[in-house]
C-alpha cells in the first residue's frame, strides 16, 4: 500500500511540476525587449467622484476640480492622450439619423449638454450644436466649462481626417446592428482602417463589423466572457480556445493573477492566437470602467508588460509609461 501511495504522490509532483513549467513566465526569452503600450479611455478627460456607477447615471456631476479644458471624445481631448503617450484613444459612437457617426458617449445628451433626447435620434448638425461642457460640475456650483465647448461634439470622419498620432478603439454605445454595417463600409478605405485598432461593445454592431473587415478584432460582453471562463478551465494545458482567438482580451488587474501562464507566458500564448491583451482596473462588480489610474497601480503593472493598460488618466499613466520604458 505504502509503495501505491508513493507512486501516485509522485506522480501528482510530476503533474503539478508539468503545469508550473507550461505556465511559469520565469523561461520566457526577451522579455526586457517587451514594451507596455497604453490605451487612454476617452482621451484626456474629467474624472467623475460620484458614488452611482451605474450606466443610467450622469458621470458629469460630480467631477475633481476642473483643471484643464479637455472634454472626453472631442479632437482637442485625443490629440492631447497622444501626446501625453497614449498608443490608442478609446472613442464612443452614435450613427446619428442623416447617416453620420457622431462620437459621444452618453445614450442621452442631457447629463452632459444644454440638450435633451436620446443621441442617435438626433442629427449632427443637432448635436453639434450643443454645450457638451454645460453639465460639467466640480461641486462648485460654478460650471466652469459652459460656453467653451459649444459645438465640440465630432463626427468620426473628422475624427479620421485628422491623422492623428494613433490609433482609435471604437465603443458602440448601442446594440444595432446597422451601426456595425456602416462602421465596416468607412473602414473599407485603407487610409480610415489604418486608423482603428479594434471595436468593442454592442454585441450585433461588433460582431457584423467583425465579420465584414476580416483583420479587425474586436470584442463583446459576452464574448469576452466566454473566452475568460474556458481559459480558466483549461489554460493550465497551454490550450487557447476558440473563443480567446483572433480578438482582444480585456483581464481586470485584481484578476490577472489568476489568468494561466500570467503575465509573459499568458501574453505570448494569446499573441500567438492572434490576440491581444488588455489589463484594466480593479474590477468591482458595478460595470463601470476602471483603469490603471494612480501610480500604485501602475506600480503593480508587470514590468515589460507585452499588452495593453487601459486608463482614465493618460495624464498620469502616460509619462509614468515613458519613465518605465
Amino acid at each position: 500500500m505504502r509503495r501505491i501511495m508513493k507512486r501516485l504522490a509522485s506522480v501528482v509532483l510530476l503533474l503539478v511540476l508539468g503545469v508550473w513549467a507550461a505556465n511559469t513566465s520565469l523561461f520566457v526569452a526577451g522579455v526586457d525587449q517587451h514594451q507596455t503600450r497604453v490605451i487612454a479611455h476617452r482621451g484626456v478627460h474629467h474624472i467623475y467622484t460620484g458614488s452611482d456607477k451605474s450606466g443610467d447615471a450622469c458621470h458629469a456631476s460630480p467631477v475633481e476640480p476642473i483643471e484643464h479644458a479637455f472634454i472626453e471624445n472631442t479632437i482637442p481631448s485625443m490629440q492631447e492622450a497622444f501626446r501625453l503617450g497614449a498608443d490608442v484613444v478609446e472613442i464612443d459612437i452614435h450613427l446619428t439619423p442623416d447617416d453620420v457617426f457622431a462620437v459621444f458617449h452618453d445614450w442621452t445628451v442631457d447629463c452632459r449638454t444644454n440638450g435633451a433626447g436620446v443621441t442617435h435620434e438626433q442629427s449632427l448638425a443637432a448635436l453639434q450644436a450643443l454645450d457638451i461642457g454645460y453639465g460639467l460640475d466640480d461641486g462648485t456650483g460654478t460650471y466652469p466649462m459652459r460656453g467653451k465647448s459649444i459645438g465640440a461634439i465630432p463626427s468620426l470622419d473628422q475624427v479620421f481626417a485628422e491623422a492623428m498620432d494613433g490609433q482609435f478603439l471604437i465603443n458602440f454605445k448601442s446594440r444595432r446592428r446597422k451601426e456595425g454595417v456602416a462602421l465596416a463600409q468607412m473602414l473599407q478605405r485603407p487610409e480610415m482602417r489604418g486608423q482603428v485598432y479594434g471595436v468593442y461593445g454592442g454585441q450585433r454592431p461588433t460582431r457584423e463589423t467583425l465579420e465584414a473587415v476580416p483583420d479587425l478584432r474586436g470584442f463583446d460582453k459576452a464574448g469576452l466572457q466566454d473566452c475568460l471562463v474556458r481559459y480558466l478551465a483549461l489554460g493550465w494545458s497551454s490550450y487557447v480556445p476558440e473563443s480567446c482567438r483572433n480578438t482582444i482580451v480585456m483581464v481586470p488587474q485584481n484578476y490577472a493573477s489568476f489568468m494561466w501562464g500570467w503575465p509573459h507566458r499568458f501574453t505570448r500564448r494569446l499573441e500567438a492566437v492572434g490576440t491581444d491583451v488588455i489589463l484594466a482596473g480593479a474590477y468591482d462588480g458595478s460595470g463601470f470602467s476602471s483603469g490603471i489610474d494612480d501610480a500604485d497601480s501602475f506600480a503593480k503593472v508587470p514590468d515589460a508588460f507585452d499588452g495593453y493598460v487601459w486608463t482614465n488618466r493618460i495624464e498620469l499613466i502616460g509619462p509614468l509609461n515613458e519613465a518605465r520604458q
